[in-house]
């Protein structure tokens, strides 16, 4: 692989989001293929607060917080909810071809540790961005006190994932559009408004700057020999013997 092709929404587009009024911050990490990277994020809370690094999974970005970072923040913490490269404000690889797991967890390493130079950090990590957050702990384990996995996990394609799942995959990788707003609707429990609806639409102008939606259902181990797995179960390995404190968060509501 050579250096990514990279789109960047307008950030016009990102105007007037109801409740995410956080001033928007950018870091640049290099790309191990070459290139640099724009990653977008925001942050709430004392500086020298305990960090919580709050990852969104996939289709949304971190808008997904925006009721958790005040939460945070006025408990002292420091709360820091980066876009994952490809959503939100940080660039997007045009090409399905340049995502690939291995590179999604570098890049949010990059941005947490080579930038940021993070320590004690609590990670809160749903969906994609626990996939992406827990290989970061298990690989990185002084730079964490505390995990929290939302509806997550570390798939290494030893058991099916189940067939609602299958059908999201499905229809990801093969819909004509992808309709960003609506796929977030119907993982919720409440009848979110037209404005959140565009809000969580807001980084993808057109088809073209969604490449990350489409390949991320695609990157998910779903055999035991796929390219993820073996780091993966290391990475459970790794967890199952670590002494940190964990909590897992599912939902009995989400099918």
């Amino acid at each position: 692989m050579g250096a990514v092709r990279l789109l960047r929404t307008p950030d016009d587009r990102f105007s007037d989001l109801p409740d995410f009024d956080f001033e928007p911050r950018y870091a640049e990490i290099v790309d191990l293929h070459g290139g640099v990277i724009r990653v977008g994020y925001v942050e709430a809370g004392p500086a020298d607060g305990p960090p919580v690094l709050l990852l969104h999974g996939e289709p949304t970005w971190s808008y997904l917080y925006r009721k958790v970072i005040p939460v945070l923040a006025d408990a002292g913490l420091r709360a820091i909810a980066p876009d994952l490269v490809g959503f939100g404000r940080s660039d997007k690889p045009g090409d399905m071809v340049d995502h690939t797991y291995q590179r999604h967890v570098e890049w949010m390493r990059a941005f947490a540790f080579d930038v940021l130079d993070l320590t004690d950090v609590t990670l809160v990590g749903q969906d994609w961005g626990g996939l992406i957050g827990l290989r970061l702990v298990a690989e990185n384990p002084d730079r964490f006190s505390r995990v929290v996995a939302a509806n997550t996990g570390l798939p290494t394609g030893d058991t099916d994932m189940p067939e609602i799942w299958h059908k999201f995959r499905d229809t990801m990788e093969n819909a004509q559009v992808i309709d960003v707003g609506r796929f977030v609707q119907s993982g919720c429990q409440t009848k979110l408004s037209e404005e959140v609806r565009a809000a969580y639409d807001a980084p993808f102008p057109n088809e073209m700057y969604k490449a990350a939606p489409r390949a991320m259902p695609s990157l998910v181990p779903i055999t035991p020999d796929d390219p993820a797995s073996a780091a993966n179960r290391a990475a459970l390995k790794a967890l199952s013997e670590m002494d940190k404190p964990f909590l897992v968060s599912f939902s009995d509501g989400d099918p």
